[in-house]
C-alpha cells in the first residue's frame, strides 16, 4: 500500500504495512518466523535461564503455551534502553554492542543503564505519576512544593534509597511540604479526610482498591490516618503535615490483615501502620505491590492484572514466580536496582516479541514479550533525539509562571501539570488519582495523524542538522559500505545513508530487502540527498517497530 501526502513543496510517499518497511510486518505477524528470516530474533539462547525462568516455563508447560526464542541483540539493546532510561540508543552504542562478542554484555548493559543520569529521571517520571506530582488541580501542591518533592524523588532513586526506607518517610513524615518533601505524599490528595488518604495509601503501598475492602478492614485503615493535621503558614501556598496535636486519647487500631494494636495518645498512628507494612506482617503485601507494579513497568501488564488491583478474586497469572520475586526484593533488601537486575537479566524478559503460540494468552502468560506503545515523554524525546531538536513547556496557571528550558527532557519534567497538546494525544496521564490506568494505552487516529500529517513532525525533520549531517557524512560515493557483520559502520554513499538511517531510529541494521527497496523508492522517485533521507525516516518513524516497546 502506498499513502502520498502533500508537505512543503514535495510529495512524501511512505509505502507502509507491506512495502519499504518489511519489519513492520514481521513484527505484526505474531509469529511463524524463522529465525534466520527476521531482526528480531537469534538461533540461540546467550542467557542462562535461572530460577523465575523455570517458574514462568513451568506454568506455560502446564497450560500448553510455548515460550518465545531469544530476541536479537538489537532487539535487547533498544527494549532495555527505552525500559530502564526511557531513552534510545546513540548509533555509536548500538555498533559498540552489536560488535562486541563477549556473552556477559547483555548483564553489562544493564550494569551500566542503572547508572546513567536518564535513570534517575525516567524512573522519578514513573514514580511522579504514582505519587501524584503536579501543582495544579485537583491535587494542587504549587510549584514550590512539586520541585521539592520531585529531587526528593530522585535524588532517592538516584542513590537507591532502599525502598521500606521510603515508604516510611513518604508515611510518617511531618513537617512543610516545602521543606519536608516526603510529606507531600498526604499533601497530593484530593481530599484530606481520613477516607482520601487512606485510600492512596492502599494504592500505593498495597497495589490494592480501597473500595474492595471488607467495610471493618477499611474503617480500620482510615482510623491509622484519622489522625493526619493540615496546618497552613504565612508563606504563599505552604503547609504543615503533621500528627494532630489536639489528641488526648489513646485509639484501638485494625491492620489491613485484620490484626489489631493499642495506640498511645502521644503516638502517631501513621508510624504505627508504617512498622506493620515494612517490619511486621505486612512485608509480604508491600514487596507484592511493589512488584507487581515494576512487572507491569516492564512488561505493559503485571502478574496481576490491572497492576493496582491486588486482591483475591484477582489471581496472578504465575502465583509461583510472583511469589519468588517478591521474597526475593524483601530478602534483597528492598533495592530496586536487584529487582531490575533480576527481571531484565531473565530469559523470560529477553523473549522475542514474536510468539510461538498464536492467541493472545501468550502475552498475558508472557510467552513472549507484549508488545505496547512508547510512553509519550519517551516518544517525543525520541522525535527530538533523532532530529536534534527540542520542545517548548510552560504552564502559566497557577501563578507564577513555569518556564522549562527548552533543552529540557521530557521524561525529567516534574510537574504533572507542565503539558503540551503532543503529551496529551499520546497519552500522558493526568496524575490526578496514582492508578497506573491513567496513561493512556491503545493508539488513536489522532495520533496516527499527527505522525503522518502534523507539520509538527514535518519541521522537526526537514530542519534536522542531525541529519543533514548523517548525509553529508555518510553520501560520499565510491565506498563500498560495511563488511560483514551487524555491528560495522555504515561505510559511504546511497546504501550507506540508508543503513545509517535505520540504525538511528530503529537501532538495527536494514535487512538486505528493507535496502534495496528503501534504494529503489529513492531512484523511482527521483529524490536525492536530504529529501529522500527525510522521506525515509518519516516512514521509519511511524512503523510500529519504532513506535512500540517490542
Amino acid at each position: 500500500m502506498t499513502r502520498s501526502l502533500q508537505h512543503g513543496g514535495g510529495r512524501f510517499r511512505a509505502r507502509l504495512g507491506g512495502g519499504l518497511i518489511i519489519g513492520l510486518a514481521l513484527l505484526l505477524a505474531g509469529g511463524g518466523v524463522e529465525a534466520a528470516e527476521s531482526p528480531y530474533l537469534v538461533e540461540k539462547w546467550g542467557t542462562p535461564a535461572g530460577r523465575l525462568d523455570r517458574l514462568v516455563q513451568e506454568e506455560l508447560r502446564v497450560r500448553g503455551l510455548e515460550p518465545a526464542g531469544s530476541c536479537s541483540d538489537a532487539v535487547f539493546l533498544r527494549r532495555v534502553h527505552l525500559d530502564l532510561i526511557g531513552t534510545l540508543p546513540e548509533p555509536r552504542e548500538v555498533y559498540g554492542f552489536l560488535q562486541d562478542e563477549s556473552p556477559g554484555k547483555r548483564a553489562a548493559l544493564v550494569d551500566a543503564l542503572l547508572e546513567r543520569e536518564e535513570y534517575a529521571d525516567y524512573w522519578a517520571m514513573r514514580w511522579g505519576d504514582v505519587l501524584r506530582i503536579k501543582s495544579e488541580f485537583p491535587i494542587n501542591l504549587w510549584p514550590n512544593a512539586v520541585q521539592a518533592y520531585h529531587r526528593w524523588v530522585r535524588d532517592s532513586l538516584r542513590a537507591n534509597k532502599p525502598y521500606d526506607v521510603m515508604a516510611r518517610e513518604l508515611l510518617s513524615s511531618s513537617g512543610s511540604n516545602f521543606r519536608v518533601p516526603p510529606v507531600n505524599f498526604l499533601r497530593a490528595v484530593q481530599g484530606k479526610d481520613p477516607n482520601s488518604l487512606a485510600r492512596v495509601v492502599a494504592l500505593t503501598f498495597l497495589g490494592s482498591r480501597l473500595e474492595e475492602w471488607p467495610e471493618d478492614r477499611r474503617k480500620g485503615l482510615e482510623d491509622l490516618f484519622s489522625r493526619v493535621a493540615f496546618k497552613g503558614t504565612a508563606e504563599w501556598k505552604e503547609e504543615i503535615v503533621i500528627f494532630d496535636p489536639a489528641v488526648t486519647e489513646g485509639m484501638g487500631g485494625m491492620m489491613p490483615d485484620g490484626s489489631t494494636v493499642e495506640i498511645a495518645a502521644d503516638r502517631d498512628p501513621r508510624g504505627v501502620f508504617a512498622d506493620w507494612l515494612v517490619d511486621g506482617s505486612g512485608r509480604d503485601w508491600f514487596s507484592r505491590a511493589l512488584v507487581n507494579r515494576t512487572w507491569a513497568w516492564f512488561f505493559g501488564r503485571g502478574f496481576v492484572h490491572e497492576a493496582d488491583d491486588i486482591r483475591p478474586e484477582n489471581p496472578p497469572v504465575h502465583p509461583e514466580a510472583f511469589g519468588f520475586l517478591t521474597a526475593e526484593f524483601a530478602k534483597g533488601g528492598y533495592d530496586f536496582k536487584k529487582l531490575h537486575r533480576m527481571i531484565l537479566n531473565s530469559r523470560t524478559y529477553q523473549q522475542s516479541c514474536l510468539a510461538r503460540t498464536p492467541g493472545k494468552e501468550a502475552g498475558e502468560y508472557f510467552a513472549c514479550y507484549p508488545v505496547r506503545p512508547v510512553d509519550a515523554e519517551v516518544l517525543i524525546d525520541a522525535l527530538c533525539q533523532l532530529t536534534g531538536t527540542r520542545e517548548r513547556y510552560s504552564s502559566p496557571i497557577p501563578e507564577p509562571f513555569t518556564f522549562i528550558p527548552e533543552d529540557q527532557r521530557t521524561i525529567a519534567l516534574a510537574d504533572g501539570s507542565i503539558t503540551s497538546a503532543f503529551l496529551e494525544m499520546f497519552g500522558r496521564p493526568p496524575r490526578d488519582t496514582g492508578l497506573l490506568s491513567e496513561r493512556g494505552g491503545k493508539p488513536t487516529d489522532a495520533q496516527r495523524l499527527h505522525l503522518l500529517n502534523s507539520t509538527h513532525v514535518q519541521r522537526k525533520i526537514e530542519k534536522s542538522w542531525k541529519l543533514r549531517a548523517l548525509v553529508q557524512r555518510q553520501g560520499g560515493k565510491g565506498g563500498k559500505g560495511p563488511g560483514k557483520g551487524p555491528g560495522k559502520g555504515p561505510g559511504k554513499g546511497p546504501g550507506a545513508i540508508v543503513r545509517a538511517i535505520y540504525v538511528a531510529v530503529l537501532s538495527r541494521q536494514p535487512t538486505p530487502e528493507e535496502l534495496s527497496l528503501a534504494l529503489e523508492y529513492s531512484r523511482s522517485s527521483g529524490l536525492k540527498g536530504k529529501q529522500g533521507s527525510d522521506d525515509l525516516v518519516w516512514a521509519l518513524v511511524n512503523t510500529k517497530e519504532f513506535l512500540y516497546h517490542h
